[in-house]
């Protein structure tokens, strides 16, 4: 390229001398100057190992990602295992005092004082087991009808309560931690009719 050729590539005008001086490889717009022969094809393959190297380092992050996905859902997998033994190791013991009341039941001359007072510590121990797992009660008689909490069966004129006051507790509920496993099926007051 003769001198002049290369005056007008850098200024863009034929015969005019570059006034400011850019620095070395760029142009008057700032941008790179293309380098040519074997520059050009050595500023390829350096591109290209740049390319390869962060492709490489992708499929690597990727690969890490998925193996960090995969554990999770493996130690998720595995507590959840570990708290359902847990649940079913205390259910066991109250399956065993049924078994142990039904037995009784069934004998000849069966107390029922005796079998009353087994089915209560038969259902003390199956509350205890409820609690060790936060499993709580939701028995609402007497509180406001909360419909994110119980199910109105019926509604019953009442005159001794404020209306949607639960009156009575058909089937208790039951929470675990904020999650409501069964809401509690419940008769709900109403104000009394005009007659």
């Amino acid at each position: 390229m003769s001198e002049e050729d290369k005056r007008e590539t850098s200024t863009g005008e034929p015969g005019q001398v570059e006034t400011g001086a850019e620095p070395s490889g760029t142009g008057p717009d700032g941008q790179m100057e293309m380098p040519e022969g074997e520059d050009l094809q050595a500023a390829l393959r350096e591109a290209e190992a740049r390319a390869e190297e962060n492709w490489s380092q992708f499929l690597r992050a990727r690969a890490e990602m998925e193996n960090l996905r995969r554990r999770a859902e493996k130690d998720v997998a595995a507590a959840r295992q570990q708290s359902l033994e847990k649940l079913a190791s205390e259910l066991l013991g109250v399956k065993d005092s049924l078994e142990m009341g039904l037995q009784a039941a069934s004998e000849d001359g069966a107390d029922a004082a005796k079998l009353a007072e087994g089915s209560e510590l038969t259902l003390r121990m199956f509350n205890q087991a409820l609690e060790k797992f936060s499993i709580e009660e939701l028995n609402p008689e007497g509180e406001r009808f909360d419909p994110e909490a119980h199910e109105a069966m019926a509604a019953q004129e009442a005159t001794d309560v404020e209306p949607n006051t639960v009156i009575n507790v058909v089937q208790k509920g039951y929470r675990l931690g904020d999650r409501l496993l069964r809401p509690a099926m419940v008769i709900v007051a109403k104000a009394p009719s005009d007659s």
